[in-house]
């Protein structure tokens, strides 16, 4: 138990007892975005009282505001408030690596082995729960984030113009934090009603016992230290940018490889959802890196890791990586590096520099009105990622037509989404059902 010097000063958690903690989790982070929230939530601040209900959902929100993965940058942010700068990097790097090594694990054997008939089997019984999955997590974003008429338009546009349109992702994001902008300038109360301006995350009650609360002031914002910080991040980005170019054959391909990573981190904005839809059509519509078959495999490999979705794309790597060198593995595991690297080096700059700034700034109006139309954007983004995922896993590459529709995928679907609704089961245990149900499949020959 963590000891208390009196009632108001509770002393500052050892550094061990926290790497104990965010290793742990790397292991059992389960449950996507929700999942891992709630373990740090119960950890950190029912059990531990390390970090106050409100600083929690202050942390979270800031995070919102930042482009990546929330659940992986609440982790180095909450390390980073804990033990600073190493506490940070030390809960950053332990969230995911327990899952790229299980991801590379997997995608190896996908890579040996998943053409056998009783792996794409398997496979045919994960997917429907797969898109089960992305259906769920739609409407639970869109409960919150759907709140006024407009907010139902933007969503339809964002929609229309990625699934119909091909309108890549980044455009549409930036395009509407544009309008919102106009919006808040012209018209401040359209966008949000009265009673979620004054709403409030969560309630402060007996907060002088959390170490992480009136402890810490927000950090100062020196313009010094931030350009130190930019240097130093151009360094980790740029040195391995000039080693994979410069001493692995066909720079062409990683420089495309490292810049599509890397734009991917910094468009990830409202969650792993929106940004999946434009890697994917990058690497299988444009540059041909993947099929439409093995992105929608790694999406549900990714579902079976713990970690956050994102990790998806540490499996691109290693199957572009495995394609494009022409089924060499070596190549494919410098992939997934290369990947993870660029993906996921952006997250620690923009906690320890953005962070700061955010938490000063996150009650401010207009942050609130144009992310409210953000994530109004990603529920349309989701969808399509449902429709694009959709196609080949009920109707299996054929024209979509009730002809054509895959009624055991379908059935399979339906009862995923009542098992995730009505009966609030773990998505990790649907996984486990639903590669029971592939095998079961395969044995009776369906």
């Amino acid at each position: 138990m963590q000891k208390v010097i009196d009632e108001k000063t509770p002393v500052k958690p050892l550094f061990s007892e926290a790497i104990k903690f965010w290793f742990i989790l790397g292991w059992i982070s389960f449950g996507g975005t929700t999942g891992h929230i709630t373990i740090m939530h119960d950890f950190l601040v029912e059990k531990k009282k390390w970090v106050s209900n409100s600083k929690f959902y202050h942390a979270l929100n800031a995070c919102m505001v930042l482009p990546g993965p929330e659940a992986h940058q609440l982790a180095i942010y909450l390390g980073w408030k804990l033990h600073g700068k190493k506490g940070g990097i030390v809960a950053g790097l332990f969230f995911i690596l327990p899952s790229m090594l299980i991801l590379l694990g997997l995608s190896i054997i996908y890579a040996r082995y998943g053409n056998t008939s009783l792996l794409t089997s398997i496979f045919n019984g994960l997917k429907p729960a797969v898109l089960a999955i992305i259906l769920f997590a739609t409407w639970k974003v869109g409960k919150k984030a759907l709140i006024t008429p407009f907010h139902f338009f933007i969503a339809a546009l964002a929609f229309v113009l990625s699934y119909f349109f091909k309108i890549p992702m980044p455009f549409i994001i930036f395009g509407i934090i544009g309008m919102g902008i106009l919006i808040y300038l012209t018209v401040p109360n359209f966008l949000l009603p009265k009673d979620r301006l004054q709403q409030k995350n969560e309630e402060r009650i007996s907060e002088d016992l959390f170490y992480i609360n009136s402890n810490q002031s927000n950090p100062k914002i020196s313009l010094k230290k931030l350009g130190m910080q930019a240097i130093v991040f151009i360094g980790l980005w740029l040195v391995p940018f000039l080693v994979v170019i410069n001493f692995l054959n066909d720079s062409d391909f990683w420089k495309s490889s490292s810049l599509l990573f890397t734009k991917a981190a910094f468009f990830t904005i409202g969650g792993s959802y929106t940004v999946i839809p434009y890697v994917a059509n990058v690497v299988t519509n444009k540059v041909m890196w993947l099929t439409k078959t093995q992105m929608i495999d790694g999406f549900a490999l990714a579902e079976t890791t713990p970690g956050p979705l994102v990790i998806v794309l540490a499996y691109i790597g290693f199957m572009a990586g495995f394609n494009h060198f022409d089924g060499s593995l070596i190549m494919g595991v410098i992939g997934l590096l290369v990947a993870g690297y660029f993906t996921f080096l952006p997250n620690f700059i923009l906690i320890f520099m953005g962070a700061p700034l955010i938490e000063r700034s996150q009650d401010n109006l207009l942050i609130k009105s144009v992310l409210s139309l953000v994530t109004a954007a990603v529920v349309g983004v989701i969808i399509n990622l449902a429709f694009y995922l959709g196609e080949d896993i009920l109707f299996h590459n054929h024209a979509v037509s009730y002809l054509n529709i895959n009624v055991l995928s379908l059935i399979w679907v339906v009862l995923s989404l009542i098992l995730l609704y009505r009966f609030k089961l773990s998505m990790i245990y649907l996984i486990v059902l639903s590669l029971l149900f592939g095998l079961l499949k395969y044995f009776i020959g369906l």
